[in-house]
């Protein structure tokens, strides 16, 4: 499924309402954002596959799906050449805060600048809400992503999401 069919595996189209963004450091993948519906559930499960054992623990797949059943307006798909590349959520946490919530991107799309206009994204939606900071829950395979936008770890928990997949919270300063 990384050669671009996943949009094909839902078998529809989904408008895209969020305006396109440029990739980052001045690459030319241009994304785009919309909110996640229902019927996102199987390309957004697709690409959690794709991403495990290298950045998520398959234990946390059920997780993973009971939080897209309840997904509202705050959770987010990422596309690119009309398909959903990746998706995060940023939702209102206590008095100015945020956090990220399940932020995940096609494997084939790394390095491309997609995960960095997602956080950019991530950012600015912060930032309009009103946030200072944002909270991210992320694991050992995941921190280093984080700390290049100025997330700092405050906290390590090992084994957190699961044997071998350690915890680190992080926050960072918007």
């Amino acid at each position: 499924m990384r050669d671009g069919s996943l949009r094909e595996v839902l078998g529809i189209e989904l408008p895209i309402i969020q305006a396109p963004m440029a990739g980052a450091q001045g690459s030319a993948l241009a994304v785009a954002f919309r909110h996640f519906t229902q019927a996102d559930t199987a390309v957004c499960l697709a690409l959690f596959e794709l991403n495990c054992p290298a950045s998520f623990a398959p234990e946390e797949r059920a997780d993973y799906a009971a939080f897209l059943r309840g997904a509202d307006a705050t959770y987010e798909v990422c596309l690119s050449g009309g398909r959903v590349v990746g998706a995060f959520g940023l939702t209102p946490g206590e008095a100015g805060s945020a956090r990220v919530n399940w932020i995940l991107l096609d494997p084939a799309a790394k390095g491309t600048g997609v995960g960095a206009s997602m956080m950019q994204r991530a950012i600015g939606l912060a930032r309009g809400a009103g946030a200072t900071h944002i909270n991210i829950a992320a694991s050992h395979l995941s921190e280093a992503f984080f700390a290049k936008f100025g997330a700092r770890t405050l906290t390590r928990q090992e084994d957190g999401w699961a044997p071998g997949m350690h915890r680190h919270d992080m926050v960072l300063e918007v």
